[in-house]
């Protein structure tokens, strides 16, 4: 069986390059993949917000504020945690750190930047910011899948040397030097491909808050927690494969630590969030239309 799964899926192969040109245009894939999340959490986002008693339309003005604020945060959090990149003693320079079409977005910075730029957005409709999270949740996780796929295409954030026949293929150019072999220009190695194995955790997330939020009434941010802390337990684990540099502490990579202690916070709100009741006239196991305008 093993010998077969290596002859119907050997590796898969690296995109040749990152860039497609439109005439004289270049667009980068990776910004295409983080648009495409965008749409898909905006469109995601809306039909529950409306289902939750929300305005149509809401999602896409939330957006507006949401999205840049998302996109700053996430590049200070990557520039922040890895300084030595931009300003180091082989740094490429503070014009690259504005560089965000090569990769480089912390997804904890980009949650807490785009909940801020969400809560502006929404205090100026008089919607609610849980009501607005837990509409979300299933979107945004969505989004993520789709944008993971950007490091597929900069062939960057891979896990490390694997023989299993899913294995990525990556360039001599962005292969380790440790794994290249100079004398036939080639890496020697094929790598896991953590930016799948992400993906395919963030769709199963997505239907996990979908399926529970359809048989328990998740209000007051608990489906946004119910995300949070699915999302930062797959994390973990993907994120041990990867080898990419990243700064340690007790053996641990800085966004290992991230995960236990934000996956400590969505359990513990979890835990402590009380369920709102349904409205008089509502079944307690309704859903749907039948989640009102609250927190």
């Amino acid at each position: 069986m093993a010998n077969l799964s290596r002859v119907i899926l050997a590796s898969i192969p690296s995109p040749s390059s990152g860039v497609l040109h439109l005439g004289p245009v270049p667009l980068r894939a990776y910004a295409l993949c983080i648009i495409a999340g965008i749409v898909v959490a905006v469109v995601v986002g809306d039909r529950r917000l409306v289902a939750r008693g929300g305005p149509k339309g809401a999602m896409a003005e939330i957006a507006t504020w949401a999205v840049p604020a998302g996109l700053v945060g996430a590049r200070l959090y990557h520039v922040a945690t890895n300084p030595e990149l931009y300003w180091g003693a082989h740094g490429q320079g503070t014009g690259a750190a504005f560089e965000i079409w090569h990769g480089g977005l912390g997804i904890w910075g980009g949650v807490l930047g785009g909940a801020f730029g969400a809560w502006y957005a929404a205090r100026q409709r008089g919607i609610p910011l849980a009501l607005v999270a837990d509409a979300l949740a299933p979107g945004l996780v969505l989004a993520q899948a789709v944008g993971r796929w950007g490091n597929y295409f900069n062939q960057e954030l891979f896990g490390k040397p694997t023989t299993l026949p899913w294995g990525l293929e990556i360039s001599p150019q962005n292969c380790p030097p440790q794994y290249v072999s100079f004398d036939t220009a080639h890496c020697t190695q094929t790598f896991h491909p953590t930016f799948l194995y992400e993906s395919l955790w963030d769709i199963a997330v997505a239907l996990l808050v979908i399926w529970v939020d359809r048989r328990v009434r998740l209000t007051g941010g608990r489906a946004f927690a119910l995300y949070v802390a699915a999302y930062t337990l797959g994390r973990y684990w993907i994120e041990d494969l990867r080898i990419d540099d990243a700064h340690k502490f007790l053996g641990l990579r800085l966004n290992d630590w991230t995960s236990v202690v934000v996956f400590a916070g969505a359990i513990a709100f979890l835990l402590l969030r009380r369920p709102e009741p349904p409205p008089p006239d509502e079944p307690a196991d309704a859903v749907g239309a039948g989640h009102t305008l609250t927190a």
